[in-house]
């Protein structure tokens, strides 16, 4: 592909001057402009790379039509220099983006020039790459919405026949004509197909946060409440929990944290599912919840294999997991990333501990509610 030559237009009435500068800049098309209206006509022709404005033009003043020119848009990174004694203010103020005088030598102005060539240069290749690049992010950003809106849509139409498939199981579990080994099939199915039915959730919830879309349904959030959200995280969790020694500490007389409930349930039996999957059975796991000075912290602690060091900074990212999982189940790691998105949306924090074979323990915090005042308090117990 050819690349077409630098142009440059000289403004003036001497044409000698035009071609001066022509012998000097070998490679570059050097055009004879002899004023303000032929400037005019011949820019809508060919757009110039540098132009030497003369201030001695003869006819309507340079200064008069610069302003018009630098306004259209193929100009834009055009350089306009402007040369002469006289003059040379009004075209700056005009304007024109450098001046030099026209009794300097013709290699000072052929400097002038070839360094305004490679300005030039610079930046149209600047202006392509961010082309480039904004043309890569449009496409980008229609995949993604491509993208979301599938993923949401197979998700949200998964979410009730898996639920179906749930009760169904449940029923068959219950009927007393099963016989027992085909019951624990049955209890392995409904757990798996329950685990199905979280990471649709997460990856839906995932996507909410993300988009801005999930709006918290926050609420005063007291001891009692912790304690009866933890039961129902692990009745989420599924059978597999019965072979855990599960503990559970709630302290007592908390000052209120302001979170929703649902999600903090959500978060708390992604957590249990976590530390599940990471123990044997007979492996245990505590759930304990205290109050700092300005938040309520929750704890989710196993003795399990532990987390590689390595994969600490990249645990609560969405498609990664630990790669020390004793289970054989591939997860998304959407259930982390979701607790990691709902934490921070309560504007609370999350992080882990962990040391191999001693264990990991998650920690997230919910800020204490701030409207806890004798009114509300009042107000709660009538």
């Amino acid at each position: 592909m050819t690349t077409a030559a630098p142009t440059v237009f000289v403004v003036t009435a001497e044409r000698t001057r035009a071609v001066r500068l022509s012998a000097t800049l070998p490679g570059i098309d050097v055009l004879f402009i002899q004023d303000a209206e032929t400037l005019l006509r011949e820019s809508h022709v060919r757009v110039p790379d540098v132009a030497l404005l003369y201030a001695d033009t003869p006819g309507v003043p340079l200064a008069q039509v610069l302003p018009m020119l630098r306004q259209r848009e193929e100009l834009s990174n055009t350089w306009w220099l402007a040369v002469g004694t006289q003059g040379l203010g009004e075209l700056l103020a005009a304007g024109a983006d450098a001046l030099i005088s026209d009794a300097s030598p013709p290699e000072a102005l052929s400097l002038q020039v070839q360094t305004m060539l490679r300005r030039v240069a610079q930046a149209r290749s600047t202006h392509d790459r961010v082309g480039q690049l904004q043309r890569r992010m449009d496409t980008w950003e229609h995949e993604e919405r491509v993208r979301d809106q599938l993923v949401h849509m197979l998700v949200h139409d998964l979410k009730n026949p898996i639920a179906a498939v749930m009760g169904l199981l449940e029923i068959v579990q219950d009927d007393a004509r099963l016989p027992d080994d085909s019951r624990d099939l049955v209890r392995v199915a409904r757990d798996e197909t329950q685990h199905l039915l979280h990471l649709a959730a997460n990856m839906l919830d995932v996507r909410k946060i993300q988009a801005g879309k999930m709006n918290l349904r926050r609420e005063l959030m007291f001891s009692p409440m912790f304690a009866e959200t933890i039961e129902l995280a692990r009745g989420d969790v599924g059978s597999g929990l019965r072979d855990r020694h599960v503990r559970v500490e709630v302290q007592a007389g908390m000052s209120p944290a302001s979170a929703d409930p649902e999600i903090v349930r959500r978060i708390m039996a992604n957590l249990i599912s976590n530390a599940m999957k990471h123990t044997t059975t007979g492996g245990v796991i505590g759930i304990f919840v205290t109050m700092q000075e300005d938040a309520v912290v929750v704890r989710v602690q196993d003795d399990g294999e532990g987390i590689p060091e390595d994969d600490i900074p990249n645990l609560f990212a969405a498609f990664e997991q630990s790669r020390l999982t004793l289970h054989g189940r591939f997860d998304t790691g959407m259930g982390l990333a979701f607790c990691k998105m709902a934490v921070e949306e309560h504007g609370g924090e999350i992080g882990v501990e962990s040391e191999r074979g001693k264990g990991a323990t998650f920690t997230f915090t919910l800020p204490l509610s701030r409207d806890n005042d004798d009114d509300d308090s009042a107000d709660l117990l009538v």
